[in-house]
């Protein structure tokens, strides 16, 4: 598994957005922490897509903080890919994988 190179974050806290923070952690794991306000509702679901996405892009050793303001599923992807990518910066994208 890949390993992120830093912290990094993408989103706001606008209605229907999201915004995410990435850490490197030093455990293989996958940790969420998730705050929405509809979290009740479509938090299982939220954190199943956030883990779901980390592992197509083959990371692990990673931290999670979202900041849900009711985002589609394809908000919240998009904004965890732009966080991943911040955090590794990448010079070439590797778009097959997203």
């Amino acid at each position: 598994m890949n390993k992120i190179d830093k912290s990094a974050y993408a989103g706001t806290l606008e209605s229907s957005d999201a915004f995410i923070e990435i850490k490197p952690i030093d455990q293989d794991e996958i940790r969420i922490e998730l705050h929405s306000s509809v979290e009740e509702m479509y938090g299982d679901d939220i954190r199943d897509l956030i883990t779901k996405c980390v592992q197509e892009l083959g990371i692990s050793y990673i931290s999670i903080k979202v900041q849900d303001k009711g985002a589609l599923d394809y908000v919240i992807k998009a904004r965890l890919q732009a966080a991943i990518l911040r955090a590794n910066q990448k010079d070439k994208i590797e778009w097959e994988k997203l």
